[in-house]
């Protein structure tokens, strides 16, 4: 058995979910580097909640944030 340590990855909130309207009902946090090339190539992305699907939509200020990967995110160590 072995044992991993997590780091922080840097993430920055991206939506997944969405309402009749096409806006998202919440957003993911997802590795920043992984965004751009989501959103290009229309490759999928894994949030930190697990959640895997491609970029179309930029959070606001305010956006609502999945409690799952909130609470992943806080539980990590900052600068890591």
């Amino acid at each position: 058995m072995s044992t991993e340590t997590l780091t922080k990855p840097e993430t920055t909130p991206e939506g997944t979910d969405t309402t009749d309207d096409d806006t998202p009902k919440m957003f993911h946090y997802v590795k920043k580097n992984k965004i751009a090339e989501s959103a290009v190539m229309g490759t999928h992305v894994v949030a930190l909640c697990g959640e895997v699907f491609p970029v179309t939509k930029s959070p606001k200020p305010g956006s609502p944030v999945c409690p799952a990967c909130k609470e992943i995110f806080d539980g990590l160590r900052p600068g890591e």
